[in-house]
């Protein structure tokens, strides 16, 4: 669909996570890079699948699948990462995304987004932006800054077992079992 001259338009990147179609703005990424080698770091919660390093830069990598309540991306030859920025705690940071894999650049119109209906959804309101209509696909429209904010990464998901000497995992977690979501 070409989006109408008289309504303001944005660009989005769309990805691929478990079949579904989402996007971010695309003013919020900054590269896409091939999977490669991710350190782990021990406490982190779930869905901090660890740090890499980007031409000499830290980035923690994140599995969104995670973050949005749906199983750990299985690694495959299409997965890679998506940096994006997002504001944590006032700084401005680059985060990678895994995501299975990456879709195309959509040009969208005001009137092909509509909000998020209220029942059905695997994500939870506050995470979207709203649906994209595209052909005949729905393209979520993620709020990278909500999904991606301290509380969410911390709140949203469990950290590992407790080791003595270790600091008590957060309130409502339950940790999981050493190797859980380990990747190949």
């Amino acid at each position: 669909m070409i989006p109408d001259a008289s309504s303001p338009v944005s660009q989005y990147i769309s990805f691929i996570i478990a079949g579904d179609v989402y996007a971010v703005n695309i003013l919020r990424t900054r590269e896409i890079v091939e999977h490669s080698v991710i350190s782990r770091v021990p406490r982190m919660p779930a869905c901090i699948v660890g740090a890499m390093n980007l031409r000499g830069r830290v980035v923690p990598v994140i599995d969104l699948a995670i973050m949005l309540g749906l199983p750990p991306t299985k690694v495959s030859r299409w997965t890679c990462i998506l940096i994006v920025e997002t504001d944590l705690d006032g700084e401005s940071t680059r985060l990678g995304l895994l995501i299975d894999a990456v879709g195309d650049v959509l040009t969208l119109s005001e009137d092909q987004i509509e909000p998020a209906p209220t029942f059905g959804m695997q994500v939870r309101m506050d995470q979207l932006l709203g649906v994209a209509k595209v052909g005949e696909k729905l393209v979520l429209l993620l709020n990278i800054d909500h999904i991606l904010s301290p509380a969410e990464l911390l709140g949203s998901t469990d950290l590992g077992p407790s080791a003595p000497g270790a600091p008590p995992a957060l309130p409502g977690s339950h940790g999981a079992p050493a190797g859980e979501g380990d990747r190949p």
